[in-house]
């Protein structure tokens, strides 16, 4: 049982610490975002995203303007990571200043030193087991 148990541990850390290191770039973008710190979110984007836009202040109105649950979250709650299409898209809850739910995939991509931003597009309530 012991070998088991060391097996599964070497095995499912790297997994672990991936998902933790993106859950680490969605939490920081979304404290950026209720401090109204608009250049640390920025900071989070892809270079593809960063492009596209140019400048904090361009991205920061597509965002209030766009996804008002993103900008005036309050909570928020992980839940399924994927693989897809050389990265992964993980699935955030984000609880808005009004109380209200939202649900939003994030897709990620590596950067080389850790995870960046590269989409987010709205989506349906998931379905969560109680």
């Amino acid at each position: 049982m012991r070998r088991f148990s060391l097996a599964f541990a070497l095995i499912a850390a790297p997994a672990l610490a991936q998902n933790a290191g993106i859950e680490t770039v969605i939490t920081d973008q979304m404290s950026d975002f209720r401090a109204g710190g608009v250049a640390g979110a920025f900071e989070h984007a892809s270079p593809m995203l960063q492009r596209y836009f140019g400048t904090p202040d361009k991205f920061g109105q597509m965002v209030r303007q766009g996804y008002p649950g993103v900008w005036a979250n309050r909570d928020i709650r992980f839940f399924d990571l994927r693989e897809e299409e050389g990265g992964m898209v993980q699935g955030v809850e984000l609880r808005d200043a009004a109380g209200d739910l939202h649900w939003f995939d994030y897709r990620m991509i590596p950067d080389g030193t850790g995870w960046r931003i590269d989409g987010v597009t709205p989506r349906k309530a998931p379905y969560l087991a109680v």
